[in-house]
């Protein structure tokens, strides 16, 4: 009992705005999320909507929408010590997969409070585990009911701000689906999709200006879909063809861009534990706008439940790396970056944390979707080994950012 007391204190608290909040009028009550709306003491008006829940790692998780339409993700904790309008960065990965940054204030000593944008919002959302970090702090959270939360919480705005606080009531009823968060402050929640900017990447593969990505990274895609070098200008790309049996799609530049070297592919199969080097623009806008590079080896010749038309390769790749070329020592286009294991799922499966165990689409496939584009390629046996840096260097010369606006169903594949 004393903790769902401890846990009400905090509700009171979870505004990033107003300080001073009295209530809760109504409930929220979702699994183990408490809360309902709050209003201003000093006038008395809605102030917000916020619910909480505690964790066994001493931190308690408080989720707040305001009547302005701000989303607020406050970590509590009555160990905390703040100074007031101490600032702190906190990383957040979501499902192993999304990863966002947060930059929380000390509104009270004992809880960090942050704005969370709206895609973070539909992220965390949808997630089933937060990985939290803060300097050399790193804290799990199992995210059971946060749609439904979301849900109830965006429902409370709505109601109060329609109704009054005199008739607040139980909030989960009419929002028991979970619904995505609006894109624009004070929307209520809307279709189950995510809109925004979508990037990949993806490589030249013909003097014509053909360049190959994942089917999955242009899928979404409403607007124009662009690609660019590092460095250069974007230039709008047309979609020639696309596979999603084997997750490839083949775009074509303008006629009037020139590219200074293309990719070559590797003609013969890969061998398990063979070096390999995987290059793309991971997390854009998060991480650098720069190639990345990842090294690693050919862990197993077959995919998932044994897919035999993929890779298992050790190299680190994340969002954003979908479609880009894994190399052989050779500098030779060895396979197509497709997919991460899904951690948490595997967790759930197998009751292990799984690390550094991700996909690539064998070359064998990558030939046959260019044949039968009738695209002409190049491909070579390898000759002689070149250090990481130097296969970097060569394929900055084709290796490109594929960005567009577009709107992911929920279940959509990415």
């Amino acid at each position: 009992m004393w903790l769902r007391s401890l846990v009400v204190a905090f509700v009171l608290q979870a505004s990033a705005v107003v300080a001073n909040a009295a209530g809760p009028f109504g409930t929220v009550n979702v699994g183990n999320w408490i809360g309902g709306a709050f209003s201003n003491d000093e006038t008395g008006a809605f102030s917000h909507c916020a619910a909480t829940t505690p964790y066994a790692n001493g931190v308690i998780l408080v989720v707040g929408y305001n009547a302005a339409g701000i989303w607020t993700l406050a970590f509590a904790s009555p160990s905390y010590r703040f100074k007031q309008g101490e600032n702190a960065a906190i990383d957040v990965i979501f499902d192993g997969q999304e990863q966002a940054r947060l930059f929380a204030t000390a509104h009270q000593s004992n809880m960090l409070t942050s704005v969370m944008p709206a895609n973070v919002v539909r992220t965390f959302q949808k997630a089933s585990l937060m990985v939290a970090t803060s300097g050399r702090t790193v804290l799990n959270f199992d995210l059971t009911s946060t749609g439904p939360v979301i849900a109830a919480l965006a429902n409370c705005v709505t109601r109060v701000k329609a109704d009054g606080l005199a008739k607040a009531g139980d909030f989960t009823k009419g929002a028991a689906k979970p619904a995505v968060a609006g894109d624009k402050q004070g929307a209520p929640p809307a279709k189950p999709a995510r809109s925004g900017t979508f990037t990949g990447t993806g490589f030249v593969v013909s003097p014509n200006g053909h360049i190959v990505t994942n089917s999955h990274v242009i899928d979404s895609c409403t607007g124009d879909i662009k690609g660019n070098l590092a460095g250069e200008a974007a230039m709008v790309l047309r979609v020639v063809s696309s596979d999603a049996t084997n997750d490839l799609a083949l775009l074509q530049a303008p006629a009037t861009a020139s590219f200074k070297d293309f990719a070559r592919i590797r003609d013969r199969s890969m061998h398990s534990g063979d070096s390999v080097v995987a290059i793309g623009f991971p997390l854009h806008g998060y991480l650098s706008s720069d190639l990345t590079v990842t090294t690693g080896i050919v862990s197993s010749l077959s995919g998932f439940r044994n897919h035999t038309g993929r890779l298992q390769i050790s190299a680190a790749i994340q969002a954003g790396n979908s479609g880009g070329p894994l190399f052989d020592m050779s500098g030779q286009v060895a396979g197509v970056v497709v997919a991460k294991l899904n951690a948490l799922r595997m967790i759930k499966e197998t009751g292990q944390l799984t690390e550094n165990i991700n996909f690539a689409i064998k070359t064998g496939a990558l030939r046959d979707f260019l044949d039968n584009s009738v695209v002409p390629y190049r491909t070579g046996e390898p000759k002689g080994e070149l250090k990481a840096a130097d296969i970097a260097a060569n394929a900055r010369a084709y290796t490109m950012l594929i960005s567009c606006l577009g709107t992911e169903q929920a279940d959509a594949k990415r």
